[in-house]
């Protein structure tokens, strides 16, 4: 084998091209090059995938779980509403119902007469027997009223 060039070849090669048995330098540099992308290209997915997490992180615990599975839900079905959902969520505050409606719960415990946080005891846990009510007469009513 010569190693002259072909006659038909260039006489100055660019310098991308390697000789045979040389380390191909372009091929290595642009592999690093789209392993560096595609983990860039991910990070940058998986940050803006969290952040209705990361806004509702100081919001309440409830409100949280709920954007975080909306989250889920997004990432695993690809159903982008459901991001949008959880990022809605995220951005709006929601107020305290609880704690009002724990003061109602307390004052009329107070105004029975119960210790506060007592007033569920001594109440059975099946609900009672439903009343049974004789509905003949409404019946005759209704074959009166229908009966011309």
């Amino acid at each position: 084998m010569s190693a002259s060039l072909h006659p038909a070849a260039p006489h100055h090669l660019p310098p991308f091209i390697t000789a045979p048995g040389d380390t191909d330098i372009l091929m290595v540099v642009m592999a690093v090059f789209l392993i560096v992308a595609v983990l860039a290209v991910g990070l940058l997915f998986l940050r803006l995938h969290t952040l209705p997490e990361r806004i509702a992180h100081k919001s309440k615990k409830l409100q949280f779980e709920i954007v975080a599975v909306l989250g889920l839900l997004a990432l695993f079905t690809h159903i982008h509403a459901f991001w949008v959902a959880g990022l809605v969520l995220a951005l709006v505050d929601l107020p305290d119902f609880g704690g009002p409606l724990g003061r109602m719960a307390g004052s009329l415990e107070k105004l029975a007469g119960f210790a506060p946080g007592r007033g569920a005891e001594g109440v059975p846990d099946d609900p009672a027997a439903p009343l049974a009510h004789d509905h003949g007469d409404a019946r005759e009513e209704t074959k009166e009223l229908t009966h011309a």
